[in-house]
């Protein structure tokens, strides 16, 4: 019985969890500005999205991909190190289908100039 519990949850960790060349390119790096409007520390994968204004002044939301909090918080991110309404700078790769989805690699705060990692290894392909 227990062996078929654990092959259930391992099964549908599989199915939730998707490898970085499976939703984002590694031929498309990327670099975003904007301010923060929403965060999401939550398991399996944080989230923080963006209002970012293009060069005609119009504002877009984009969604930002990272890490489990506990992979953060190792590399020195807390759930306080974003705030809504800071203004930062995202490196990172586009999604493959081109929406304003980023997986992110760093993130500069501008108010303090702080740069913190969101990403443990450069992605492959």
């Amino acid at each position: 019985m227990g062996c078929v519990i654990g092959s259930a949850v391992a099964s549908t960790l599989g199915i939730a969890h998707h490898s970085f060349s499976a939703q984002y390119d590694a031929k498309q790096p990327i670099t975003v500005k904007g301010w923060v409007t929403k965060l999401e520390w939550t398991n399996p994968h944080t989230y923080f999205y963006l209002d970012v204004a293009d060069n005609n002044d119009q504002v877009s939301s984009w969604a930002f991909e990272m890490g489990a909090p506990i992979v953060l918080q190792r590399m020195g991110w807390t759930p306080r190190s974003l705030k809504v309404g800071d203004e930062v700078e995202v490196d990172g790769y586009l999604a493959r289908d081109g929406s304003p989805l980023v997986n992110a690699s760093s993130v500069l705060v501008l108010g303090t100039g702080e740069r913190l990692q969101a990403m443990t290894a450069p992605p492959t392909n």
